[in-house]
């Protein structure tokens, strides 16, 4: 009995083993992974297609190398980005350079003729050098300028001022170490008439978006940052643009001279609308800066903004994305935080996948299953010593056991006991062939386990076959086959 149940425990290992092999490797779906070089999964992606070209072009090489020798700043129609020229000569020194203004948005034949224009060999062995600010992107040779601060994306962005890009690149050429400081983009408080004006709109439809703004609605992505409260947004143009010229003309048709010494307080809208709606999440767009104040700002805002135009500042600089591009990246980003737990907020509720918790425990499982099969295995081996003798030397052995033991069974122990005086008697007529060997070996092994239950049964451990075989001697007579 006992061999009859270690024997079904080793098959029924077995049989886990090999589903839950068969199980694990049908999950790792080798055959739907793509293992070609080269070839990314992204889609394709057309110039233009998020509304970030501006529709301006740009001259050709020639014309603008000509431009360049004659004057020492050229803007080219469409250029936008502004600079304190008196802050920078005071601080840094403008001798021997000459500035190229481009528009931002341009496409990649007009970016590559802007370009051309410092590869240029009248330009190469001209005694300036030239830098060249694309939108709001500064770079001259190999030196290329972005700013590393709140206030520097400020600047940049909220303003479109680019001298303390000026004033690194120069430094750079000049090997001149740290540059100095730009002046910040200076802030004021808005008038209560203008928070009147605005809140109106935010009171009405939530957003309220300024003349010369590019903003067409709130991404749908905000109730993911701020799924709490749904967030007032104000859409603002480039704090520059609104600016008069001194000479009394319309600010939109100042493009094609050089902007300069502009700066005005810019009106600090995010933190008077976060009086004036407490506990609500308050997003403002200034061009392609984006200011927010409410609920947990010091806790996402400047990581959130960091990483915004850290990654995205290049492109922000040279091509001229809708506000709807810009805000929606930074609300992403805002995700990302709160997903992470910068909020101190529950997460969202992940339901319980049984399958990717029990798949990485599958080969465990499996090992564990063959090295109980082997252990069983050797363990029945040890459990009957006698397979290594012949059959008839374990016939002689279990033919003396049981008459030994016929004399102690009593009513329940008698029937197993003649169940393996019929095997022994079965063994007895077979002949010495090698399957009779196999077949003796099979009705001995069953014989076994019938004088273990007897021994079991009657209470003596002593005349358990592997006990008793083990000790017992054959006669002389135990290697012949058959019975004689």
């Amino acid at each position: 009995m006992a061999d009859r149940t270690l024997g079904l425990a080793r098959w029924v290992l077995a049989g886990v083993a090999v589903t839950v092999a068969v199980v694990f490797l049908l999950h790792q779906r080798q055959g739907d992974i793509d293992v070609s070089y080269g070839q990314s999964p992204s889609s394709d992606y057309e110039e233009g297609d998020a509304g970030e070209l501006s529709g301006h072009s740009a001259p050709s090489t020639a014309e603008m190398v000509r431009r360049v020798q004659a004057e020492p700043v050229v803007r080219l129609p469409g250029s936008n980005a502004t600079w304190h020229r008196r802050w920078l000569r005071e601080h840094v020194g403008i001798d021997g350079v000459r500035l190229l203004f481009a528009p931002p948005g341009l496409d990649e034949q007009d970016t590559e003729r802007v370009r051309d224009v410092a590869e240029d060999p009248a330009i190469v062995d001209a005694p300036f050098e030239l830098v060249t600010v694309t939108g709001t992107k500064v770079r001259s040779g190999v030196y290329t300028a972005v700013p590393d601060d709140v206030d520097g994306f400020q600047r940049q962005f909220a303003a479109g001022d680019v001298t303390g890009l000026l004033a690194a690149v120069i430094t750079g050429m000049r090997d001149e170490g740290d540059p100095p400081a730009a002046p910040r983009v200076a802030w004021r408080e808005p008038t209560t008439a203008e928070v009147d004006a605005v809140a109106a709109d935010l009171e009405r439809d939530g957003v309220h978006v300024a003349e010369g703004a590019t903003l067409s609605d709130v991404p749908g992505n905000a109730s993911n940052a701020f799924p709490d409260t749904e967030p007032l947004v104000v859409a603002l143009p480039r704090q520059d643009t609104a600016l008069p010229r001194q000479d009394g003309a319309s600010p939109r048709q100042d493009t094609a001279l050089p902007r300069q010494d502009t700066g005005r307080p810019v009106p600090d809208y995010a933190p008077a609308l976060a009086d004036r709606f407490p506990d609500t999440p308050v997003v403002v767009v200034y061009g392609s800066y984006i200011d927010y104040a409410g609920p947990h700002r010091d806790e996402f805002y400047e990581v959130a903004t960091a990483g915004v135009y850290g990654m995205l500042g290049d492109r922000l600089g040279r091509y001229d994305y809708p506000q709807d591009n810009v805000l929606f990246a930074w609300l992403n980003k805002v995700t990302d935080i709160r997903y992470a737990g910068l909020f101190d907020r529950p997460l969202p509720y992940q339901p319980f996948d049984p399958l990717q918790v029990t798949m990485p425990a599958l080969p465990f499982v499996f090992a564990g299953c063959v090295l109980g099969f082997v252990v069983l295995s050797v363990t029945a081996l040890r459990r009957r010593p006698s397979h290594g003798r012949p059959p008839t030397v374990r016939l002689a052995a279990l033919s003396a056991l049981s008459v030994e033991v016929s004399g102690l069974t009593t009513e329940t122990g008698n029937p197993s006991l003649t169940r393996a005086i019929t095997h022994l008697d079965a063994a007895k007529e077979l002949d010495c062939s090698l399957v009779a060997t196999r077949n003796a070996h099979k009705l001995l092994d069953k014989a076994e386990e019938e004088l273990s239950e007897t021994a079991r049964l009657i209470g003596r451990r002593d005349y358990e076959p592997r006990r008793y075989v083990m000790g017992w001697e054959p006669s002389s007579q135990a290697g012949e086959c058959g019975r004689r």
